[in-house]
């Protein structure tokens, strides 16, 4: 649903009632400036690809763009916010490292009279233009069932199955992880074993599959809730020589998936599309400067891929999963 950002009503930083009078006197409505994208970590391809949607609009729309990596940590957000902020900042989008952490970020923009919109994580608390984010229970329910399917073809019913979660301080992280688990309950497996991510990197879910293999032995897959960590998960297995029966579930993409889905390395993924997340973001912003109607939520459907549909959603993955950095 569309709504006038006007209409927004003003719930929870205090003094927020004052926003949208220091917005509409802002200098950042009477002259283009810069639209800053702050994300989580831009090691993560994901990230990546939502700047690219997001430096889109501000270059459609005749604004500068700049993305400031936040390196998985807080406080650095906080520094790269009030970077963005000391300069010719109109609008700022935001994925945060975790939602308890953008309410600072919120307060410090409302101050200023800068719009912020959210691309993939959402905020506990504060007022803010638009949340553009995923169907993420939906979609990892989805690659649960496909998962399901996956294992009883092989003959392991009721198995075994590790989780290796994103931060479940997101609030997306917690219904990607809700919305799994339940496909594994419905289907009859069991999840044995999780571990959550603080460095998002390749080696650390190397280490956290290894060590969830060795503990049990007798687990014929794991879901890893983001996508570069995946290629960690699959190390683990082919050090182990658990390949012939140890399943790899996903989430999100990165080009290295394509090949991977196809051959049955990756069984299923699913693929949320930041480069959509990040685009729609900054239209919201934009439609805030320009003044106007906003859609304060937004939310995007998931692609649940495997070996079967891959070919035929290619086309659209290229563009909204990958940016159209593949050729």
């Amino acid at each position: 649903m569309s709504h006038n950002w006007t209409k927004i009503v003003p719930r929870v930083v205090p003094g927020i009632a004052l926003l949208l009078g220091i917005m509409a006197n802002s200098p950042a409505f009477a002259q283009k400036g810069k639209i800053v994208y702050i994300t989580d970590g831009l090691d993560l391809p994901f990230w990546r690809y939502v700047g690219v949607g997001v430096s889109d609009v501000a270059k459609t729309n005749n604004f500068g763009y700049a993305a400031l990596d936040s390196h998985h940590d807080a406080q650095t957000q906080m520094q790269n916010t009030q970077d963005a902020l000391a300069k010719d900042t109109a609008g700022i989008v935001l994925s945060p490292t975790d939602s308890t952490s953008a309410p600072s970020v919120l307060n410090l923009a409302a101050r200023d009279g800068v719009p912020v919109a959210f691309g993939g994580i959402g905020t506990t608390s504060g007022t803010y233009a638009s949340l553009v984010t995923s169907e993420d229970d939906k979609g990892a329910h989805g690659v649960g069932a496909e998962l399901a399917k996956a294992l009883a073809a092989h003959g392991w019913p009721h198995a075994e199955v590790g989780i290796v979660q994103i931060s479940q301080a997101r609030a997306n992280g917690r219904m990607r992880t809700a919305g799994f688990v339940r496909a594994m309950e419905e289907s009859g497996n069991n999840v044995v074993a999780r571990n959550e991510m603080r460095t998002y990197s390749v080696d650390e879910t190397y280490h956290f599959v290894q060590d969830m293999l060795t503990a049990h032995p007798n687990m014929h897959a794991v879901f890893i809730e983001t996508d570069q960590p995946a290629l960690g998960a699959l190390r683990a297995i082919s050090t182990l020589k658990r390949t012939d029966d140890v399943l790899v579930a996903a989430f999100d993409g990165i080009p290295d998936f394509i090949g991977m889905l196809k051959s049955g390395k990756i069984v299923v993924t699913g693929m949320q599309q930041p480069y959509l997340m990040g685009k729609y973001a900054a239209e919201q912003v934009v439609n805030i400067l320009d003044k106007k109607p906003v859609t304060h939520e937004i939310v995007l459907p998931i692609l649940i891929v495997t070996k079967d549909n891959i070919d035929s959603l290619l086309p659209t993955i290229k563009q909204t999963v990958f940016a159209n950095e593949v050729k």
